[in-house]
Order: structure tokens, then sequence, then C-alpha cells
């Protein structure tokens, strides 16, 4: 990088000097260092200028100023309401390197970083990279910013995340109809939806609040849901033999009386196993014929650790540091692809989760066991509710099936998401690997599923803005001490889109390929490796030599989107609702000259076009016509 430095002229900007003023921030950001004169490379790209600019550091991103000549009608990518373009969050960074030269030296914490630091190169957890020079900057300003990067981006202490400094007012809208499993009345009315055509599972399963000062076990709900047989202090004796305190808890039914049940192994020490034979003989009594249980074991083929040594492989496919990088990658793609085991992982977690559904359709109950019954638990039973539940393939279900499974029932994701800095703590993708299984699905299943894979995308780039409490906490008990916190931090929901994006960038998290009506409630997948594909709009959008110009995939999904938008105003005129072929104010505009990665990718897509758009399932959905839906979003 360093030698193309020599070469190339410098691109300044058409201002003169950039202040610290032209940062944009939040209420409760404050700037921490800046470097000027930095030189910004395009990732992966044949261009070898470099444009200049002020790289800063605030508490919250680390964002890059420079004068852009783009209007808004340039503009064809998602805008987040908290950071920008040419931004990522702390919480984001994931690697930083030292380059010098043709070499490179990875930077942990505490790394002791030279007087004069030439150059860095920056992968994000979203597989963005970033690839900066200090050749034109003044002397120590490199230094300066690559040390206060390293001591915020990774911090020691959970309330050095943003989320605790953020000091603007939350008014939540989120929508009523998702559940957050924090209340009785959440659990109890998941409970008679899932059995309200079987009184035996009302009557076979209760809930407790055994476990509502944490006391059981701190990384499981306040309520949970167990054997009608089985009293609060059997569960509490119970309790003490499983790994992490947590014996089995239901988590699904159907109409059968098949019931789906996550369980942690018991402790290693304990070497006699009649507390865990007592809870699974009370399960086998919850079935209305008795029937025994199948036991499935995660533990086997794959675990934290193996996904997450698998990944480090995979990465480099999505994150190359230059073109030269790229191309020689691209000479042996496949081989690299199979060694990382990536599409393996996901092979497994659909098969099981198959497995597990062929069984619950056939009316025996299903256990899921796994160590602590944290990571792959979260991951198959959430794939099963998916396959079989077509209540959570909508985007208020899945929501709400997320807070359940994952959320509510203590998915590490402050550890697995590397957000802070400590010695036991497993950072792995493994939410990034249910997210890539429930894509394989969407692509199989199109009509089943109201939401895109710029719905996922988005939600696997929320995870790393530390902002929102869905997930930055390990447990719902961190979670609760949270919020006696001296610095008054407010739990704002993930869920509460508007928070970070306009209606019509929401607009695209509705599939229009959704029908809702459809009598197959049922899915199956192939998950043979040769039915899988990869998942390009999340892990290839920051390459621009993979990006097809206005062409892809998404096209088809924007055609089907003006179909259905003449569809909807048909019926609007013939209902007399409105006169003119196209209503302003029920519509948006969407870029029709659009690439590949829409709506990511490139800040600018060159000569556009932009055609309106409007979504009847939106326009007629309870909660947008409710609080500001389409109908009054402004002109």
């Amino acid at each position: 990088m360093e030698e193309e430095h020599e070469m190339q002229p410098v691109v300044r900007s058409r201002r003169n000097s950039i202040s610290e003023s032209s940062i944009k921030l939040l209420p409760g950001e404050v700037s921490i260092a800046e470097a000027h004169n930095v030189l910004l490379f395009s990732p992966v790209s044949d261009l070898k200028q470099g444009i200049s600019g002020v790289l800063a550091v605030t508490n919250f991103k680390l964002t890059f100023i420079t004068s852009d000549d783009s209007t808004p009608e340039d503009i064809n990518h998602q805008q987040n309401n908290f950071y920008g373009y040419m931004d990522s969050c702390l919480s984001n960074i994931d690697e930083v390197y030292l380059i010098t030269g043709d070499k490179k030296r990875k930077l942990i914490p505490g790394s002791s970083v030279p007087s004069k630091v030439k150059g860095i190169f920056i992968v994000c957890k979203n597989f963005r990279t970033w690839s900066f020079s200090f050749k034109f900057s003044p002397v120590g300003h490199g230094k300066n910013l690559l040390t206060t990067l390293l001591h915020h981006a990774f911090p020691r202490k959970h309330y050095l995340l943003f989320s605790y400094d953020y000091k603007e007012a939350y008014y939540s809208s989120l929508d009523k109809k998702i559940k957050l499993f924090r209340t009785m009345i959440d659990w109890q009315s998941e409970l008679e939806r899932t059995s309200c055509s079987n009184e035996h599972t009302k009557k076979s399963w209760r809930l407790s609040s055994a476990n509502y000062q944490f006391q059981l076990s701190s990384s499981l709900p306040r309520f949970i849901i167990v054997p009608a047989s089985v009293t609060d202090s059997q569960l509490t004796g119970a309790a003490g033999h499983f790994q992490d305190g947590r014996p089995p808890i239901w988590s699904w039914s159907n109409s059968r009386g098949a019931a789906l049940v996550r369980m942690s192994e018991l402790i290693p020490t304990v070497t006699e196993r009649t507390q865990e034979n007592i809870m699974l003989e009370n399960i086998r009594k919850s079935h209305p014929q008795k029937l025994a249980m199948a036991v499935i074991d995660l533990n086997k083929d794959i675990n934290v650790k193996t996904v997450a040594a698998g990944f480090s492989k995979f990465v480099t496919l999505c994150a190359p540091e230059n073109i030269r990088q790229f191309w020689m990658q691209d000479s042996n793609f496949y081989s690299t692809l199979e060694s990382s085991k990536w599409l393996k992982f996901v092979s497994h977690c659909l098969q099981k989760a198959v497995e597990a559904s062929d069984y619950l359709n056939s009316g025996t109950s299903v256990i899921l066991q796994e160590s602590a019954g944290r990571d792959m638990c979260c991951v198959i039973s959430s794939l099963v509710q998916l396959l079989l539940d077509p209540y959570f393939r909508t985007i208020t279900g899945f929501q709400s099936l997320l807070q359940k499974e994952w959320v509510a029932a203590g998915h590490p994701f402050c550890d697995r998401l590397g957000h802070i800095i400590k010695p036991n703590a497993e950072k792995s993708p493994i939410f990034l690997l249910f997210l890539d299984c429930v894509w394989q699905l969407c692509q199989q299943f199109p009509s089943k599923f109201e939401f895109t894979e710029t719905y996922l995308t988005s939600l696997w780039d929320t995870a790393h803005v530390s902002i929102f409490e869905t997930f930055i906490f390990n447990c719902e008990r961190d979670r609760s001490v949270a919020t006696m916190d001296p610095n008054n931090l407010v739990l704002r929901s993930v869920w509460d889109w508007r928070e970070q994006f306009s209606d019509q960038d929401i607009l695209l998290f509705y599939s229009p390929f959704f029908d809702p009506n459809d009598p197959e409630t049922i899915l199956k997948p192939q998950y043979n490796l040769s039915c899988l594909e990869l998942w390009t709009q999340c892990y290839f959008r920051w390459i621009p030599p993979l990006e097809i110009r206005n062409g892809g995939k998404n096209h088809i999904e924007l055609f089907t989107r003006l179909i259905q938008n003449s569809v909807s105003q048909l019926k609007l005129n013939l209902n007399g609702s409105y006169s003119s072929p196209i209503d302003k104010i029920s519509t948006f505009l969407v870029q029709m000259n659009i690439d590949s990665f829409y709506p990511f990718g490139n800040k600018k897509s060159g000569n556009t076009i932009s055609t309106p758009i409007m979504n009847s399932s939106m326009l007629m959905a309870e909660n947008y016509i409710d609080s500001q839906s389409l109908l009054t979003a402004p002109d």
C-alpha cells in the first residue's frame, strides 16, 4: 500500500480545511482524536489515488470527513440515522493492522504504537474494510489516532459502550405485536397460541416464576415454561445439576402435543443422573400419548470454537486487503471456501432442523441438548420453528422468535459478537450462522417469508451498533442489572426500526413475493451442499469488482414491486379511494438503475432513474396505519 502512496498524487478535498464542527455528533457523542490530511483508498480497487480528508475517532464511531460532491439524487444506498456511509461504529471494528510497505502487523489493545504510523488497514465485523495512509498527515497525528482507536474500539468494561453515553430521549414506537418475553403475559400468550388446538398441552405445561430473581439460573429469563407435573422446589433442586443452572424448558408445541424442549448438559462433576431422568420423565408425561422423546445432541460436529475457527478462514474471502490479494484468492476461491467449512456449518444446521421437525411432525417431542444450551440450541430451535410455524416467517413473528429463543433464552451476544474484551469470552459468529440459514430458506421458499435478504443483512449490521440493548448483553439478568446503572442507561429495542431508518428504507424489508394465504405451512428445505448458495449481498457487498452494475437478482424483486404497485393502485382506484394513477402521499421513489448489492455497496451508482413504489402489505398493516405510516409520510 505504501508504495502506491509514493507514486500517486494526493486528491485533496475542495475545502481548504475540515474542522471538528464538520463531524456529525449524536447527543452524548464526543470527538476524541483527529488526524488531518489522511488518505482513504478504495477497497479492492484498481484505482491507486487516495481521497484526502480528516479521520476522527469519537466515543461511538470512526469517521472519515471529506467534501462530497454528490447530491441526494445520486445517493443509492441505505442511509442510517445514527451513522453515515463514511463511518464505522467502534463496535463494528474487528481487526486493526499496522501497514509498513508490503507488510502488516495485527494490533491488539495495549499494543505498542510506533511514533510514526504510515498506514492502517481495518477489517469490520460486517466485512467492510478501510485502508488509510498517514503519509501526508502532521507528525504525531497517526500515532495519536491509532492509539485512541485501539483504546475505544475494544473496551474492557460494559459501561464503556456508547449506549451508556447516548443521551437522546427515547419515545418507543415499537409494534405492540412484537413480544419481548419479559412479562408473564407474553409467555402465557405464546403457550396458548401454540396449544390453541390441543387442550392437553395447556394442562401439561405451566408457567413458572421460579427464576424471577434469577436465582435458578443467571442466563434464563424470569419466566420459564416447564412440565406441569414439576413443582418449583423440584425445579430448583434439579437446576443445580445442569450446566449454567439450565434444566429442560419448553420452547414450542404443535397441534399434536409434541413439544420442542431445550436442555443443557449435566455439570461434568455430576455423575449421578437421577435429576436428569426425573426431568425427562416429566417431559414424557406431558405428551398426550406419553410417548418417549427424541434427544438430539448438538455438541457433535460443530460448536462455538469450530465455527469461530472456520469463520476466520471464510473472512479472508470476504475482506481482501487489496486488488492483488483479491485476484490471488480468486484462483483458489472454492478450495478456500471448502477449507473454511462455512457452508458445511450451514448445511449441518439445516439438517438438524429438518431432523427435529420430522420428529415433531410425527408427534414425537424433541429435546435439543447442548453443553450450556445457549448457542446451537438457539440456532436449531429457531430454525425448527421457522420450518413448522408460519407465524415466525412474518416480520413481527420473526422478531418475537429472536426475542424468545435468543435474547430471553440467554444467547451471550456480548461475548459472541466481541463487544467487550475479556479473558473468558469466546467470540464466534453463531448469530450470523443462523441468519445465513434463514437466508437459505428465503432463497428456497421466497413466497413463505415476509422479510427480504436486505432485512437480514441490516439485522447483521445492527448487531454491531452499540446503541440497542437487544444485542449488547449476554442475558436478561445483565440487562436488568444495567438498567440500575447510575448512568441512566435507556433500553432501546432494535425492532424499533424507525430509530435507524426512514420508511423508504424499511419498505425494502418487506418481500413482494410473500403470500400469507399459501396453504402449505410446513417447509422441508434442501440442505445438501450442492443446494446451498453464498449470501453475496451480506458477504461481498464491499468488494466492487463483484458487483453487477445495473443487474442482479434484486431487479426481479424491484419489478415485482412495480407490478404489485400497479395492481394495488388499480384496486384503490376501483374502490374510488384515489383518482390519480400514482398517489404521491402513499408512494416512495426507489432507484431503477440499481446494482446487485443494492441497497448496499457503492455510494453512488452513476445516472439513476427513480420510480414510485408502494407496498400494499405495508399500506394495510395496522401498525403502519396507526403511527406515521406510508399514508401519512411526508411528500
